[in-house]
């Protein structure tokens, strides 16, 4: 299938886009990578009347460390991010340069973008789990201005954000993990979307932080798991970690035998890539 007609809109500033998007209306959608938003639209999934193309704005590419968190432009690619010596040379921050690798395959990496994945919060994505483990700030503006919302005040359900119709992702800020960290995830081949994904970051070596899991496949969005964040805090025992996962799975109301197995195991797995 091809897309509905569109008009195209071309932005030239951060402020131009937004007035474009106030002006349209709530018909319209910000349109970067491509990477998740012109599939959609091929398939009629979505229809939106306006794109308004941010692809040219200046000043939305950066990668930086400031005051030890990662500051991410909206425009940055996955697969630069994988690239990036910033990102690799920061301890605190690997997770998120090693799960780059499973995003797609190398044409989508290097056209998708940061702030488009986070924007477009495909619960099987892997920004949005990243954002959620890390305690990641975004960066939107608006017709009302700039603000920052915290990544578990963000995404609340599939393909479905708290922001506004006029507002666009600038950046993302994500604090340095405070202990050993590990990703894992499974499709059906690499590539495909993942029909579930764990991230951990065990608790640090001070002892005064502690563990944290999220995982994607649970639910509709990135899911914390409080119970298994506290048996890990005190052990990487397998055993102990399949039972408090099933726990908090009880919680979510998983009642699928396969789809627990696939949370469980990528618990497992994402654990063990983080122990030392």
């Amino acid at each position: 299938m091809k897309p509905a007609p569109v008009s195209y809109h071309r932005a030239a500033s951060v402020r131009d886009a937004v007035d474009l998007l106030t002006s349209l209306g709530e018909e319209s959608k910000v349109i970067a990578g491509g990477q998740s938003l012109v599939p959609m639209m091929s398939f009629r999934l979505a229809r939106p009347e306006h794109l308004v193309d941010i692809t040219r704005v200046p000043g939305l590419d950066t990668v930086e460390i400031v005051d030890g968190e990662l500051h991410l432009g909206a425009l940055v690619t996955h697969q630069a991010v994988l690239e990036s010596p910033v990102v690799r040379g920061s301890t605190g921050h690997r997770v998120v340069a090693t799960t780059m690798r499973h995003v797609g395959h190398l044409p989508i990496r290097t056209r998708g973008t940061v702030g488009g994945s986070i924007a477009h919060a495909d619960g099987s994505a892997e920004w949005p789990l990243l954002c959620v483990l890390l305690g990641a700030r975004v960066v939107a503006e608006g017709s009302e201005g700039e603000r920052e919302i915290a990544a578990e005040d963000l995404f609340f359900g599939l393909y479905t954000t708290s922001l506004g119709p006029d507002e666009i992702v600038t950046r993302v800020i994500l604090p340095a993990a405070t202990g050993a960290t590990g990703f894992a995830e499974y499709g059906l081949r690499h590539g495909d979307f993942a029909l579930a994904a764990a991230g951990v970051v065990l608790p640090s070596p001070d002892g005064d932080h502690p563990a944290r899991v999220v995982v994607s496949g649970a639910a509709p969005a990135p899911t914390a798991l409080p119970e298994t964040s506290r048996a890990l805090t005190d052990s990487t025992d397998p055993e102990a970690l399949r039972a408090a996962v099933g726990r908090d799975l009880d919680e979510l109301e998983v009642d699928d035998d396969y789809q627990r197995g696939l949370v469980t195991g990528m618990v497992l797995r994402a654990t063990e890539e983080a122990t030392p």
